[in-house]
């Protein structure tokens, strides 16, 4: 009697993944030259110290980081209020109060306060890797994501932000920064 839930156990693990499962997105290529640049040294401490440097300017804390293996996760937290949802919540509100006003009893009126964005986290992942093209050198690849909660503590949204300001700016700070400490100023 064991044996056969055991076996049926088993097969069900064995499932095949759908077909496209490790398909990569149209976008895949042009994310990757986004998030990636390319820094003539090989020394991952110093490329991963600047990182650090210009992430605790930004205003991030590390998280994580392994020298070893050229990863480094940092996080913020932010506002995420945004004038338009605080405004159409007002509005909502008003209803909401005369609609209680009317029924006498708040508690018959569930969600009369709509529930706006409130806070965020950003986080960064930063990851090093020796470059395929040319052996001397470095990649380095950063991912920035957010995850907004609402006031009533509920995920919004989850996304990878793709703006390449965001990007520009962190590589130009980063190539700042390892010029910097390549020639200990």
């Amino acid at each position: 009697m064991i044996l056969i839930p055991g076996i049926l156990s088993l097969s069900a693990c064995s499932s095949v993944p759908p077909q496209d499962s490790f398909k990569l997105s149209e976008s895949s290529l042009a994310d990757r030259q986004l998030e990636s640049r390319r820094f003539d040294t090989l020394d991952r401490d110093d490329l991963l110290g600047a990182g650090v440097g210009v992430l605790q300017d930004l205003g991030f804390t590390l998280d994580i980081t392994n020298s070893e293996l050229g990863i480094l996760t940092a996080s913020k937290e932010l506002d995420a209020t945004h004038a338009g949802q605080i405004a159409m919540a007002a509005g909502q509100v008003t209803v909401g109060v005369l609609l209680a006003i009317l029924l006498q009893d708040i508690s018959q009126l569930p969600g009369a306060v709509p529930a706006v964005d409130d806070e965020q986290k950003v986080r960064v992942c930063l990851v090093i890797n020796q470059s395929l093209e040319n052996t001397d050198a470095s990649v380095v690849r950063i991912t920035i994501s957010r995850v907004i909660w609402n006031t009533r503590g509920q995920i919004t949204q989850a996304q990878t932000l793709k703006e390449p300001e965001l990007y520009e700016a962190f590589f130009d700070k980063l190539s700042k920064a390892t010029f910097l400490q390549a020639h200990n100023i």
